[in-house]
């Protein structure tokens, strides 16, 4: 038996033994105003967009008339086409000089204006992070109130990779000089869309 066995075998050993079930976390609901509303309000306040279209069936024309500038384009999703396949993507960083990135979120949280992607949505975990700008397209009936409603949802568990995207990245300076696209995509959209 190793090292490792052994320390893990005397952890098991002397666990204290559970009784019952853990107590159930509370949802803190406080549900006041409009999802929509406070979703917005919040994507904006931590730097991200918020746009509306109106019919699925103009979507990408849309999404192209917020980036004209954007060459190379990678679409998750079958509402818009991209000029770079993701199925081909073997290497993460292949996807390092992509403009602009589409992908749907599962669901949005109202609290702090965050969408939640998991490795169904984004394709390649990377697309995320390394395009220039990110559009994510939701569904308004997909936004839950809070932090704790979205924990509570049973992709968390089963999702080999999550991740809770609020705005572009960004940095600031011990001056407070607010830096957006250090680390990784310069803007945020969201579109919300059925």
């Amino acid at each position: 038996m190793s090292s490792r066995d052994s320390i893990l075998a005397a952890v098991r050993a002397n666990a204290p033994k559970r009784i019952g079930a853990p107590a159930a976390i509370p949802r803190f609901e406080q549900r006041a105003g409009s999802l929509v509303a406070d979703f917005e309000e919040a994507a904006v306040r931590m730097g991200g967009k918020v746009a509306h279209c109106a019919q699925a069936g103009g979507l990408e024309g849309f999404i192209r008339s917020l980036f004209p500038q954007a060459k190379v384009l990678c679409s998750a999703v079958p509402e818009a086409n991209g000029t770079r396949a993701l199925n081909g993507v073997i290497d993460p960083a292949d996807l390092a000089d992509v403009d602009l990135a589409i992908v749907r979120a599962a669901f949005g949280v109202a609290e702090t204006g965050s969408i939640w992607l998991s490795e169904t949505e984004l394709k390649v975990n990377s697309l995320a992070f390394l395009a220039q700008h990110l559009v994510a397209l939701l569904d308004p009936r997909a936004i839950v109130e809070n932090l704790h409603h979205a924990y509570a949802d049973p992709r968390f568990a089963t999702a080999r990779y999550a991740v809770l995207v609020t705005g572009p990245s960004a940095t600031a300076d011990i001056e407070g000089v607010l830096i957006h696209g250090a680390q990784g995509v310069r803007s945020l959209t969201v579109v919300l869309v059925q």
